[in-house]
């Protein structure tokens, strides 16, 4: 496995978004969609399911699941400036869309999938 893929810094995020997808009620998956979702640079959001099993948990999985603004600041904390450069193949230019709360959201009309 390469080395990017195995990194203990980016198993500790995983492990720090937990708690906050257990205090929203949704697991993880569900999240991670209503995340990448809920940004407006992402034009799409691309499952990979492997199994079946993982396919109907993120085609039934709540698709008007939508975050708001305490659940995507708690994220924005979580994922603290240092752990943006989580190794050294994520070392790149910072987008504003990244760096500005503003610019990192939909409008909450804007954030389903549904």
């Amino acid at each position: 496995m390469p080395q990017h893929f195995s990194d203990e810094r980016k198993l500790d995020v995983v492990e720090q978004l937990i708690p906050l997808a257990e205090r929203a009620d949704l697991p993880m998956t569900h999240l991670a969609m209503a995340f990448a979702i809920a940004h407006p640079g992402v034009t799409s959001a691309i499952i990979g399911p492997r199994t079946m099993e993982q396919l109907d948990d993120l085609l039934a999985g709540r698709a008007g699941v939508t975050l708001d603004d305490e659940v995507l600041d708690r994220i924005g904390r979580d994922r603290s400036a240092r752990d943006r450069t989580l190794g050294p193949n994520d070392v790149a230019y910072t987008p504003p869309a990244v760096s500005s709360v503003n610019l990192r959201r939909r409008s909450v009309a804007e954030r389903s999938a549904a």
